[in-house]
Order: C-alpha cells, then sequence, then structure tokens
C-alpha cells in the first residue's frame, strides 16, 4: 500500500508560527504534526505500507531528510515529489503520481485524527468525514439511504449536507484516480482557479464507482492559533498514558508538573506550575510562571509569566504579565522593560 502526504502549503492562518517552520513540521505535544499524522495511519491500518509520497514546497535538505527518515522508521520507502505552484488539491496529488499504484491513502497533511480506518476492499475507495456545524467552508458529501455517496460538493454556497471531507482517503485501485486528475489537468477544469479532488471524485462515481463513509471519532484541526492549541490539548488528554514520563534530561526545581503534560529534553523549570495540557519544547526554560493549556516550543524562556491558551514558537523570549498570547519563533516580549 502506498501513502501520498500533500503538505506543500506553509500554512498562512497560523503565521507567525509558519513564517520560519512550515505547518505540517509545527510540532504538537512534542513530534511534529506529519510525523503524528503517519504515525496514526500506519497504528491503524492492516495493510503493509510499501512507500509514503510527501508533497513538499522549497522545504530544504533537512527537511527533506527528516521526512524520508519518517517513512524509514514504519519501514517504508520515504519519497520527495514537489508542489512549487498552489494549483489545488488535486495538483498535490498529482505531483505524486508516481506512488498512485495499486491501494493508496491520501492524506492532507494539516490535520490529526482518531478513526476507524477499516478498509472496505469491497467499495473503491473510502472517504472519511466528520458532521461540521460550517459545511460551506468544507468539500461535503450526500449519501443514499444506504451510506453510499451519492455526490461530493466543494464548499457549497447553499446546504447540501454537513458531513465535510476531512482531508483522508482511501482508494482500492490509485490508477482509477490518476487517470481522472490527468483528465482533470488535460481539459483544464478548475475551480476558484484550482484543479480540486472533489472534481476528480465526482468523475469516477460518476463512472460507477462506489465510495463509502469512513467514520471520524475525533478530527483535530490544526489550522490557526486557537485550534491547533486545542489540538495540543486533545492529542494530551486521548494519548495521556503516554505523556506520564517526563524526560530524564529535564531539571524540575520547587515546581509543580499536573498531567498531562510534554516535558522536552534538557526543559528547565524552576518555581512554576505547569499543566495540565502543556507541550515544552527541547530546551526550554521556564521560571517562576503558571502554565495551563499551551504550547511552548523549543529553546525559548518564559519568566515570570501567567499563561493560558497560547502558543509561543522557537527561540523566543517572554518576560511578563497574564495574556493569552500567540508569539512567532525568534520573538520577545518584555513588559518590565516597557514599564520602565
Amino acid at each position: 500500500m502506498k501513502i501520498i502526504i500533500p503538505m506543500a502549503g506553509r500554512g498562512s492562518r497560523l503565521r507567525p508560527h509558519t513564517l520560519t517552520t512550515p505547518k505540517p513540521l509545527i510540532p504538537i505535544a512534542g513530534k511534529p504534526i506529519v510525523h503524528r499524522l503517519v504515525e496514526d495511519i500506519a497504528k491503524v491500518c492492516s495493510e503493509k505500507i510499501d512507500e509514503i509520497a510527501f508533497v513538499i514546497g522549497d522545504f530544504g535538505a533537512e527537511v527533506e531528510a527528516d521526512l524520508i527518515a519518517i517513512a524509514e522508521k514504519l519501514g517504508a520507502k520515504g519519497t520527495i515529489c514537489h508542489q512549487l505552484e498552489p494549483l489545488g488539491t488535486a495538483h498535490s496529488i498529482w505531483m505524486a503520481k508516481e506512488a498512485l499504484d495499486g491501494p493508496t491513502v491520501v492524506a492532507y497533511a494539516d490535520t490529526l485524527f482518531r478513526a476507524d480506518f477499516k478498509l472496505d476492499m469491497e467499495s473503491d475507495g473510502v472517504v472519511w468525514v466528520k458532521q461540521v456545524e460550517n459545511p460551506s467552508a468544507f468539500g461535503v458529501v450526500k449519501l443514499d439511504d444506504n451510506s453510499v455517496i451519492t455526490d461530493f460538493v466543494e464548499k457549497p454556497k447553499e446546504f447540501v449536507s454537513d458531513l465535510a471531507i476531512i482531508g483522508i482517503y482511501f482508494f482500492r485501485d490509485g490508477q482509477k484516480l490518476y487517470k481522472e486528475i490527468e483528465y482533470l489537468l488535460e481539459n483544464d477544469i478548475q475551480k476558484g482557479g484550482e484543479y480540486q479532488l472533489t472534481d476528480a471524485l465526482e468523475n469516477m462515481r460518476a463512472a460507477g464507482d462506489k465510495f463509502t463513509l469512513g467514520k471520524v471519532d475525533e478530527w483535530m484541526d490544526c489550522g490557526n492559533k486557537t485550534v491547533t492549541v486545542d489540538t495540543n490539548t486533545r492529542v494530551l488528554n486521548l494519548d495521556k498514558e503516554d505523556f506520564k514520563t517526563i524526560s530524564s534530561s529535564a531539571k524540575i526545581d520547587n515546581s509543580l508538573i499536573i498531567e498531562p503534560c510534554f516535558i522536552g529534553e534538557n526543559v528547565v523549570i524552576k518555581n512554576s506550575k505547569i499543566g495540565p495540557f502543556v507541550s515544552l519544547g527541547n530546551g526550554t526554560v521556564v521560571e517562576n510562571s503558571n502554565i495551563d493549556n499551551s504550547l511552548i516550543q523549543e529553546n525559548s524562556i518564559i519568566s515570570n509569566a501567567n499563561l493560558t491558551d497560547t502558543m509561543i514558537g522557537n527561540n523566543a523570549k517572554y518576560y511578563g504579565v497574564s495574556r493569552s498570547i500567540s508569539l512567532g519563533d525568534y520573538s520577545e516580549l518584555d513588559f518590565k522593560s516597557h514599564e520602565a
């Protein structure tokens, strides 16, 4: 089985955090989003994974090496494909067209999930969906009485369904998807200036392919600061048994840790209360602070702070007062100096 992970977008809604780190590489509870996504699929998939193709932008050689290592850790071949123009969801898959062969999972790397991940080999494909309150912001599906998909609609302006496609798909024969995307590109069939995967899926369905639903128990978005912090909280809560052990290299002095929390390597915590639902990346220093429900990345310094619902990037410095903030990489915020 092949897995294709489109992840070329940098994530403009998550700025400033994505100015230096592409969104799929933002760590959640100490592990990059794309790393968690691939592991989650491998964990619940009974099929042997032969290849994982990552569709990326110009992220650099170090990122490419890390992604290949993720695939190899799961016993699969890692392949790097490049999408240098944002031409849509179908186009991003086309960049990994060599992997569209045989059973294929496509999973967009801006979401995490918990799902019933049974691959229905009796159907031509499986589409995982979640009921949402604002379906006009998503691609949605319509169903018949047997829960077989009868229509794919991209961001409907009028209500047709509240079952949103979460960005995870299974195709029993990747070559069928290959041919439909090729047709869209050759005939320049676009919507909103982009080649849409839902158009390819609708063409496959109209030609007789049967798509069934995959059940989603948890759908965790990482689109902006608020939902990313919430996703960090939910991952820590869902996998709390994995976060009971604090790294042996962490130094904790006169401080209280309320589980679940992720405490990275060489973290220093002094005179502070941390948790619940806090992630502290490797090398971060926290002193004289109370922090809960927050996501703080690597090598940052937090002092004299009261933080909740907060996201702070790498190599940032925060000296301050009670706030709910979003502080990007290499930023510094010092309220004492401003008051002086």
